[in-house]
């Protein structure tokens, strides 16, 4: 039997979905294996709102505005059950996913194997989830709570191309279907779509009511697709890709291990448009996990000066992992190097919140001793007022964008992808036409749930 989920649009606006189902869907949030739950895959609460902070500007030190759209909402704590949901609805409409016969599998270093174990039990399928042996301890514990089965590789974060070599092995067998987030577009969809107008609306109502940024840091580099809705709308926003100081694959073709799990993936992925990515900034990955510990106290540290905008979310303690620290600094550097000023806005995400880090912040501890106020303090000047312009990289010029797109060549031509498809990449007409499958996908689950 097939356990049916909202379409791309009833992601977007929930409040389309017929009331009683929204209703129940609602209430099922305090059951969280409670299959509804599918239809609470959205940005918005419960009055069809957009989840958003604006950070004060005591806390950023820049008069933009810096909104960040808040991920621990959503069903398993993480936005990344959008793409892991939708990659799934359109694998079982092309009938290459069937209840009852199909293993999903999921590449992952850590947010989006939660995402499918859980898509997977709600929806009564077995779940592999192949990842890096070194991530942290409560994305292991989420993904068992689902019933998810773990196959870990060697390595951290930036050793994601040997999932991908493990997750060919799965391919062999007919019954497995990767939900492959690097590389399938459902993931480009769901971003450009869901992430992308919930970005738009977010900032309507800030400041000048346009977007003069777009800051996200890549891992499969889903997220980045938001920008290329943004940019539809206000062409002449400027688009971030943020990676760790210590792995620059997309500064400067750098390799290397890194602390700030869920992106720096050492390559460049299948679903990265690199023509809508006009910047690319490094952050350094001890600077975020410091971060962290400080947006967990700030507000017992400094007091109502580091409180959000009234309007917003009403605090900051739990609202942030590492990455959404990593992106709140780079928006930072962002709002320095644009020259913005205090009506304008710049939008990042948080993708999930601190619940999935207690156990590195322990560690840091271990290594580091205890925080005292007054090193919240000292972090707080260094790691936030401080941050400047210094490394980022302008990757606007033909010369940056091929160098990008030979890199993505370099690895996807390994398992598989043709020149021909790959060049066709390199053309926007490929990406506008790949979310206009949409209206269609839409209309034939819609067809399928009426059945």
């Amino acid at each position: 039997m097939t356990v049916f989920g909202p379409t791309y649009e009833e992601m977007l606006r929930p409040g389309k979905l017929p009331a009683e189902l929204r209703k129940q869907a609602l209430a099922a949030r305090g059951d969280e294996l409670n299959s509804l739950n599918l239809f609470n895959i959205t940005w918005r609460d419960e009055q069809n709102r957009v989840r958003h902070v604006v950070l004060p500007p005591a806390l950023t030190g820049v008069e933009a505005n810096i909104i960040v759209l808040l991920g621990r909402q959503f069903p398993s704590g993480s936005h990344k059950v959008g793409p892991a949901y939708a990659t799934l609805m359109e694998g079982e409409l092309a009938g290459e996913i069937r209840p009852g016969e199909s293993t999903v599998i999921g590449p992952s270093t850590g947010n989006f194997g939660i995402g499918v174990a859980y898509i997977a039990k709600l929806k009564g399928y077995d779940a592999v989830v192949i990842m890096p042996e070194e991530m942290s301890a409560e994305r292991y514990q989420r993904i068992r709570q689902y019933g998810g089965r773990l196959d870990l590789t060697a390595g951290s974060e930036s050793d994601v191309i040997l999932v991908l070599e493990r997750t060919e092995a799965y391919k062999r067998d007919p019954r497995n279907k990767v939900l492959a987030q690097f590389e399938l577009l459902p993931n480009y969809r769901f971003h450009r779509y869901v992430t992308g107008r919930s970005a738009l609306e977010a900032a309507a109502d800030c400041g000048d009511g346009r977007v003069a940024a777009f800051v996200a840091a890549p891992g499969s580099a889903g997220t980045l697709a938001a920008g290329d809705e943004i940019k539809s709308v206000f062409p002449d926003a400027a688009v971030c890709a943020l990676e760790p100081r210590e792995c620059s694959t997309l500064f400067n073709n750098g390799r290397g291990t890194h602390r700030i799990e869920g992106i720096g993936d050492k390559m460049v992925t299948l679903v990265h448009n690199v023509l809508t990515t006009d910047y690319v900034a490094l952050i350094h990955d001890w600077d975020c996990i410091r971060g962290l510990k400080l947006m967990q106290e700030a507000e017992g540290a400094f007091g109502e000066q580091f409180r959000p905008a009234a309007g917003t979310e009403p605090a900051l303690h739990g609202q942030f992992g590492i990455s959404g620290v990593c992106n709140i600094i780079g928006s930072i550097k962002m709002a320095k190097k644009l020259g913005l000023g205090r009506d304008q806005n710049i939008v990042t995400i948080a993708t999930d919140s601190f619940d999935r880090y207690p156990s590195v912040i322990e560690e840091m501890e271990r290594k580091e001793g205890p925080v005292p106020e007054s090193l919240l303090r000292e972090w707080h000047q260094t790691i936030f007022l401080a941050a400047n312009t210094s490394e980022i990289l302008d990757v606007r010029p033909p010369a940056q964008k091929q160098r990008l797109f030979a890199q993505k060549e370099e690895v996807w031509r390994r398992f598989g992808y043709w020149a021909e498809y790959l060049k066709r990449m390199q053309s926007q007409s490929f990406w506008d036409a790949e979310y206009a499958q949409i209206a269609e996908v839409d209309r034939a689950w819609r067809a399928r749930r009426e059945l």
